[in-house]
């Protein structure tokens, strides 16, 4: 657990509404076990355990609300402050998560399926936010170690980006709750659909900076990534 004279805190919301479908599962991925537990479960122990996180929001299917409840009590999760529904995607999710956030709040939103997420993430953002003014933002990320090149729609390549300016973007991803819940409400005008919280808080305020994590704090997401949980 963090100690120190760390006053900045967040709201951490864990994104757990997703489905196996990609893998063939016959259940939601974020229900695959690791250490014995649901994946998102070793998520929401990490925030629980934090003196960075003041409260935490999970998002889940509709469906699944009574279970991941019953879940965070039998693990005796005390900061949960709701479990709601999501919406058609993940952006549509966040978005029902931040009507219970205070624009005057941290927020950190965090994948439920990655499971390798650590408290030093939450600590380097927010220690990022707090003494960078310049900044609305900071997400985790890591270098591309492969040559990356971007084609066109006949799979004909275009372009040999340099690698020296191109990161991997992970979570946790942190903002001020004002920018990050303007944002979410501007796309929603706009119908602009990004790929993650940064893209939409990109399109509007600028200024996010990208911290080095881990290259094993991957998300879950294809039948390649179960060796990573030793299943």
């Amino acid at each position: 657990m963090h100690s120190g004279n760390f006053k900045l805190k967040c709201t951490l919301i864990v994104a757990a509404a997703g489905s196996g479908k990609r893998m063939g599962l016959s259940f939601p991925k974020q229900f695959l076990k690791y250490k014995g537990k649901p994946l998102f479960i070793n998520v929401l122990e990490v925030g629980e355990n934090s003196s960075l996180v003041k409260d935490i929001i999970v998002v889940t299917k509709e469906e699944l609300i009574d279970e991941v409840l019953k879940l965070c009590e039998f693990y005796k999760l005390k900061k949960i402050k709701k479990v709601i529904k999501g919406g058609e995607d993940r952006q549509s999710s966040i978005y029902n998560a931040l009507k219970y956030c205070s624009k005057d709040s941290i927020i950190a939103v965090q994948d439920g399926v990655r499971p390798f997420f650590k408290e030093s993430y939450l600590e380097k953002t927010l220690e990022e936010l707090k003494s960078n003014k310049e900044i609305v933002g900071a997400i985790i990320g890591v270098p591309v170690k492969d040559t990356v090149k971007r084609i066109n729609r006949n799979n004909l390549i275009e372009e040999t980006p340099s690698r020296e300016t191109l990161y991997l973007a992970q979570t946790p991803q942190v903002f001020k709750g004002e920018i990050l819940i303007n944002s979410y409400e501007k796309a929603l005008k706009d119908n602009f659909l990004g790929t993650d919280d940064s893209s939409l808080v990109e399109r509007y305020y600028k200024n996010i900076k990208i911290i080095q994590g881990d290259y094993s704090n991957i998300k879950i997401t294809t039948v390649e990534d179960l060796k990573f949980l030793d299943l």
